[in-house]
């Protein structure tokens, strides 16, 4: 532990735009389709559900450099940078000769990475006149996120939350309440969508799916309510783009490049904001950096899921997405990452991942647990149960440079810490936990209710 170095911007330093990777693909991504015309949808199209400067920003596939708002920055100011860490402790347990980094977006106030697109989604809410904004969350740190920045522009705030994550995390939901959001467990009997969903199975775990249909519905229902997401969406990624590009300078003061480039995916926020900015360099440069997003066994949609236009939400009621998805009314495992059980990847990773400048990786439930025990144990960080499939990644790759004797650098996103998840570290600890493998013909069940395209 002497020997850990961490290095961290000054306020000067910090990034004034976000780095819109659109602009520089080779392929950009298909278009999100009204699911009656089939035709491409615009913005204003969107702008009745979300924020209408998110929707300019969605759609942007000309702009490489977004501006971050004054307003913004000012608020990313109270805990940016984050660090960028040297986790010498992990490589010495190893026994590799890779160089391991962590960029560590668990030090801000809410825990987790979330809070870099809450800020931004809010203000341009509040700056249209909006009045209240809904969402959706699985594990709660987008939940507490939006909830919080909804607090700082004067919103008013209504979360639905999973069910069986808000049994299993309870505090996540109390911090919601504490800063002032009403909070609901999904499926509900207070929307059409949630009572449709109960009607159909009354014991339905809730999903993903589930709560963006219930939000949605809130949102377009409500006078004055804009919907926010905390994934899956282009300008979501947009927003989180501030994570990789401190990470690069902070990988200049450290005198290294990433040869490996990993973080957890649920639906691609965190990813995308630390991968981005490093892809492209591969993509102008001619780089070889290489980009690994780790995904539960158990909601295996980069793995084993089909590229096709989907629903975002399990009622229907967003637009179509092109995704590789594994059927919008997918009902994932209880596993404790409640915010990667989500059934399909963004528009932008999907096309990255058809192109093949990434890959996906599926990891079981126990080897992400061993993994966040031994980055505990060594690291000092209890890591939030989504990230463990971070470090579980990392950890395979560092222990194929030990076989090879190959001394690459990894960098890997720490997107949260577990101070709030210790009932899932309970559960590994007293050997109540499982794998959840999902079988091929369960897959192609779900995917027979995707709309032929």
């Amino acid at each position: 532990m002497s020997k850990q170095k961490k290095f961290i911007l000054q306020e000067n330093e910090l990034p004034t735009q976000w780095y819109n990777i659109q602009a520089d693909m080779p392929n950009k991504p298909l278009p999100p389709i009204h699911p009656a015309t089939k035709q491409p949808l615009g913005v204003d199209d969107l702008a009745h559900i979300f924020p209408r400067e998110c929707c300019v920003q969605e759609l942007d596939t000309e702009h490489a450099w977004i501006d971050i708002p004054e307003e913004v920055l000012d608020k990313y100011k109270f805990y940016r940078s984050t660090p960028l860490v040297r986790a010498y402790a992990l490589e010495e347990a190893l026994g590799t000769p890779a160089h391991i980094y962590f960029k560590n977006e668990s030090t801000n106030p809410l825990g987790s990475h979330k809070i870099n697109s809450a800020l931004p989604q809010c203000y341009y809410a509040k700056q249209e006149g909006t009045t209240n904004v809904t969402t959706e969350t699985g594990a709660g740190q987008w939940g507490m996120a939006l909830s919080y920045a909804a607090k700082l522009f004067g919103l008013d705030a209504a979360v639905y939350q999973v069910k069986i994550t808000m049994q299993q995390k309870p505090y996540r939901s109390s911090v919601m309440r504490t800063f002032g959001a009403a909070v609901t467990a999904s499926p509900s009997m207070s929307t059409r969508a949630g009572k449709d969903i109960i009607t159909k199975d009354p014991m339905h775990p809730g999903s993903l799916g589930t709560a963006i249909s219930e939000a949605v519905e809130l949102a377009t229902t409500t006078p004055n309510c804009k919907y926010t997401l905390g994934s899956v969406l282009n300008h979501v990624g947009l927003h989180q783009t501030i994570i990789g590009l401190e990470a690069e300078k902070q990988m200049e003061m450290a005198g290294e490049y990433p040869d490996m480039v990993i973080a957890c995916f649920g639906g691609g926020s965190n990813f995308g904001g630390l991968a981005f900015p490093f892809m492209r360099h591969n993509i102008l440069d001619g780089k070889t950096t290489e980009f690994i997003a780790a995904e539960p066994e158990s909601c295996p949609k980069l793995t084993r899921g089909e590229f096709r236009y989907d629903f975002g939400d399990e009622a229907g009621y967003t637009p179509l997405l092109p995704m590789y998805t594994i059927g919008h009314d997918f009902k994932p495992a209880n596993i404790h990452a409640g915010g990667l059980r989500y059934h399909g990847a963004g528009m932008i990773v999907s096309q990255l991942i058809k192109d093949g400048l990434m890959r996906g990786v599926d990891i079981p439930q126990l080897e992400t647990f061993e993994a966040g025990l031994l980055f505990a144990q060594t690291e000092g960080i209890i890591p939030a149960p989504e990230s463990t499939h971070a470090i579980a990644a990392t950890i395979r790759e560092a222990k194929k440079c030990k076989e090879t004797g190959e001394e690459k650098v990894i960098l890997f996103n720490l997107s949260g810490h577990g101070l709030i998840d210790m009932p899932s570290y309970e559960s590994y600890l007293n050997g109540d936990l499982r794998n959840y493998e999902v079988p091929d013909e369960e897959i192609q069940k779900y995917l027979t209710n995707v709309p032929k395209i």
